[in-house]
């Protein structure tokens, strides 16, 4: 019976470490998040100030209005690349979230059946149907998971190659 607590509780050791990594991997992106908007508001900001001075010593109303279009054109083209820059972190962030779902799957669901069968294992009758049927759904889980895992891969791969065409 101790063995297999111990296997329960590799198990669950296993699968606390998988949560810490995406815990990490989160609060990264997050930083990575917050840091591109501080750049980007500080960006802005200075680009304000130096079209403010700009502005103050145009010539004429045309030299004003053709400075006001390209500080406009610029505030736009940054906040474009900024979408994008955050488009990017995300989807990098997916596809990472999905391989260490996989991996953790992959590995986690080995685990698990070989806890489930000892468990069963030891107990008085036979359990085969039992072990089998979890042997299935298990395989029919990890399956459905990798096609849920290739289909999120080819949808972030074409959105990521549109905006890039763009």
């Amino acid at each position: 019976m101790a063995a297999k607590q111990e296997q329960f509780s590799e198990l669950h050791r296993k699968n606390m470490e998988a949560a810490m990594r995406l815990a990490q991997m989160s609060i990264e992106n997050s930083q990575r998040m917050v840091a591109l908007q501080v750049e980007v508001a500080k960006a802005l900001f200075q680009d304000s100030v130096d079209n403010a001075k700009a502005l103050a010593s145009a010539k004429d109303p045309q030299q004003a209005v053709a400075l006001r279009t390209q500080y406009t054109q610029d505030t736009a083209q940054k906040m474009i690349d900024t979408a994008r820059e955050i488009a990017e972190i995300g989807n990098s962030s997916r596809t990472e979230f999905s391989r260490l779902m996989t991996e953790q799957l992959a590995s986690g669901s080995k685990d698990m059946m070989e806890a489930f069968q000892s468990f069963f294992g030891a107990l008085p009758g036979q359990n085969t149907g039992v072990v089998e049927t979890m042997q299935k759904a298990m395989a029919q889980a990890n399956k459905a998971f990798e096609q849920i895992a290739a289909a999120s891969a080819g949808v972030f791969d074409a959105a990521k190659g549109k905006s890039k065409k763009k």
